[in-house]
């Protein structure tokens, strides 16, 4: 078998791996290439043309992506999250509920595990939870059983051609969907409502209201994750074949139990310690508007240092709500750092702003701001890609808590 590998990242190195194992595969990996170049290529000696999820789709014969291999031999139920925002968490919570109910269950996709590495310990009484960003989605041809789909909001439009590029892609979720199949989904935003439009399956939204003992099972906080804890309830009493209100009833001691094992993800509003009455939160996972929104807005009684600013990842037409997010109220100071930093300073005159050069900088500075305050919350919630200074976010965010730390 001769495969053509489009794209070496973790995904493209883990399906050289078990194609080599399982088909004793010969590849040739292209890492750096441009579409025309791709184009030019002849690729009729290759068995399997297969896409990373950062490549577009091309349109090659014997052309496949990662996602498409996984869903066409998966064995067993695929319980499938997509959103702009919120995705990882909203998965997380679905697996920690399916662990207190002793399933067997996996979780795999865009929050970091390649689902090609579970896929040959699959049986059919298992079930993968896939988180799914854009990319695995863009030429999806086959949908999960269950799906689930959040807040949906600008993003990558570096990649996409266009917001409806995007949303579309989004669709491919829930799109192939049978009338044996449930799709959960955000009732009010208009993009998601769009969507779910598309799917012929049985459909579910939220909010809806949950049991105070069960909301105080929530331990992360902010009102958007009740939101992905209330998406995670409802999906899996659809995996159940059963209402939201019958799986609240009939499990409620499995639902207090699963919500309340799950601390939240690295780096996604991820409480880093307490000093001189200063509390440290990292949310380097949110690279555009209206996830930092949503992390200024879970603190709306404390005193807000923001820390913002990267790689602006739509041209800076993303600056002007970047403005408006940070203006909220209980914001005091603005540490600005980045590309997108430098430049909304530019833009803006604003006695809040204070620009720096380094994260070190950036953490002294806001350190020093907070401890003049009561009730202070000093949150890197960046609003910008991390490229212009990092590896990822995930580098981003390991950084910024070493620095933190550093301080206790």
């Amino acid at each position: 078998m001769k495969i053509a590998l489009l794209g070496y990242g973790k995904e493209g190195k883990a399906a050289e791996k078990y194609f080599k194992a399982k088909f004793d595969a010969e590849f040739e990996i292209f890492e750096n290439f441009t579409r025309d170049e791709i184009e030019k290529k002849d690729f009729s000696s290759f068995d399997l043309v297969l896409r990373s999820p950062s490549v577009p789709p091309l349109h090659l014969k014997n052309e496949s992506s990662l996602t498409r291999y996984f869903f066409e031999h998966c064995p067993c139920p695929i319980i499938g999250v997509t959103a702009t925002k919120g995705k990882g968490t909203t998965c997380s919570f679905i697996k920690s509920l399916l662990d207190a109910h002793h399933e067997d269950a996996y979780l795999v996709g865009n929050i970091g595990t390649p689902a090609i590495e579970s896929l040959d310990a699959l049986k059919p009484n298992s079930v993968v939870v896939y988180e799914m960003s854009s990319f695995q989605l863009w030429d999806l041809e086959k949908s999960p059983h269950v799906a689930v789909v959040g807040t949906i909001e600008p993003d990558h439009l570096n990649v996409h051609n266009g917001f409806d590029d995007y949303v579309n892609a989004k669709a491919n979720i829930c799109r192939h969907q049978s009338t044996k199949d449930y799709l959960v989904y955000y009732s009010e935003n208009p993009d998601t409502k769009k969507i779910a439009d598309t799917s012929k399956a049985k459909k579910l939204t939220y909010p809806f209201d949950l049991p105070s003992d069960v909301l105080e099972a929530i331990v992360i906080p902010g009102k958007h994750n009740q939101m992905n804890a209330m998406a995670a309830i409802a999906a899996v009493a659809c995996y159940k074949n059963i209402s939201p209100d019958e799986y609240l009833s009939t499990y409620k001691t499995e639902i207090i139990k699963g919500l309340k094992s799950f601390k939240g993800l690295p780096h996604r509003l991820e409480y880093v310690g307490e000093l001189n009455g200063v509390k440290y939160y990292d949310d380097n996972f949110s690279t555009n508007p209206a996830s930092t929104r949503v992390a200024i807005d879970a603190f709306p009684d404390n005193n807000v240092i923001a820390i913002i600013g990267g790689r602006d990842k739509t041209d800076n037409e993303d600056l002007p709500e970047i403005y408006e997010v940070i203006s909220a109220k209980n914001v005091k100071k603005v540490i600005l750092m980045g590309e997108s930093g430098h430049e909304i300073a530019k833009r803006w005159q604003d006695d809040r702003f204070i620009v720096v050069e380094s994260l070190k900088d950036a953490v002294k500075t806001a350190k020093s701001e907070a401890e003049k305050l009561a009730s202070a919350i000093v949150l890197m919630s960046p609003s910008a890609a991390s490229f212009d200074m990092f590896e990822n976010v995930y580098d981003r965010g390991a950084k910024y808590q070493a620095l933190i730390k550093r301080l206790f």
